[in-house]
């Protein structure tokens, strides 16, 4: 399969080295000019696995202007607020039988991929794998080999041929997709996982599983997934796990999964970049005011985010 990944951070290399090494033919497109530079020089990657074995693993970087080749499908792997900029840099490359896939967290990008692709050829679904971007060209994947796994939905909830060819792709590069049929609810299990987790640690500087073991851990986490659920249920959200099913998912990603790691929105917090916080515990915030509820924990979680982004901002700047 031919592959162009937009965005050679954290995950956009992950995915695209393990579909490489998996046999596809993948091109990175970088918009990101320090990224696109230090590949560039490096001929390559420098990939680590739990801060071990630091090897250089050739790839293929492009700029979107120099970009010309169209793909079998396209991974998009910004940052959320990127997605709009990225998708009007690169759909001159999206052919009409092109699919675009996102596995980004939060919530909006979508929105961005069909000013240019159609429904039928958007596949959405999430990635519960860890991975750090320690410097432009250098990434460490967290966890052993085949550890972590995806979930892969159709925006029409309709799997097609070339979806079952995607998810059989995953499955050989070792990221053991589930294939799903409900959209919204499995974007919305993670939204409600990241509303924790990804929040939380950032503010507190802690690991997931420092989190977790905190004793008063799991009365916060229901306030926040409950908040969550009561505004995905008043959108049409069906969920595919209950409150507490959804607490049970949080403690075991943080607990045996990931007890070490620090989330992606940390990562982008102390290198003084803004985080995804609005399509997050923002995007909750959104979807309950739209149907007069309150979600007031998300609200003060997006303005205690804001306000240490800002913060660091002026750390930096001294």
């Amino acid at each position: 399969m031919k592959i162009a990944v937009i965005g050679a951070g954290a995950m956009g290399l992950r995915y695209g080295i393990l579909l490489q090494e998996a046999g596809n033919a993948v091109d990175f497109v970088e918009p990101w000019m320090p990224s696109y530079r230090a590949i560039r020089e490096q001929g390559g990657v420098y990939v680590s696995r739990d801060h071990q074995n630091r090897h250089l693993v050739p790839v293929k970087v492009y700029r979107p202007d120099d970009y010309t080749q169209t793909p079998d499908l396209v991974i998009l792997f910004t940052k959320q607020m990127q997605s709009e900029a990225a998708m009007e840099a690169c759909h001159h490359f999206i052919g009409d039988k092109t699919y675009v896939l996102t596995n980004q967290n939060g919530i909006g990008s979508v929105a961005s991929i069909r000013r240019y692709v159609p429904d039928e050829r958007i596949i959405a679904g999430i990635a519960l794998i860890a991975t750090v971007l320690d410097a432009p060209g250098k990434v460490d994947f967290m966890g052993a080999k085949g550890a972590g796994h995806t979930q892969l939905v159709n925006v029409t909830e309709k799997p097609d041929a070339f979806t079952h060819e995607v998810v059989r792709e995953f499955q050989h590069a070792g990221m053991n997709p589930t294939l799903q049929t409900n959209y919204l609810g499995t974007l919305w299990g993670k939204l409600l996982m990241n509303s924790v987790i990804n929040t939380l640690c950032t503010l507190m500087d802690l690991t997931m599983g420092e989190y977790v073991a905190y004793s008063g851990a799991d009365d916060l986490s229901r306030r926040l997934i409950a908040e969550g659920y009561a505004a995905g249920v008043a959108d049409g959200v069906h969920f595919m796990q209950s409150r507490e099913e959804m607490l049970q998912i949080v403690n075991h990603e943080s607990s045996q999964v990931n007890p070490l790691h620090h989330p992606s929105m940390y990562q982008d917090m102390i290198n003084a970049r803004p985080t995804e916080v609005d399509y997050i515990n923002g995007h909750i915030v959104k979807i309950a005011k739209k149907h007069g509820l309150e979600a007031k924990s998300h609200e003060m979680l997006v303005d205690l985010l804001h306000l240490a982004e800002r913060a660091k901002q002026l750390q930096s700047a001294n």
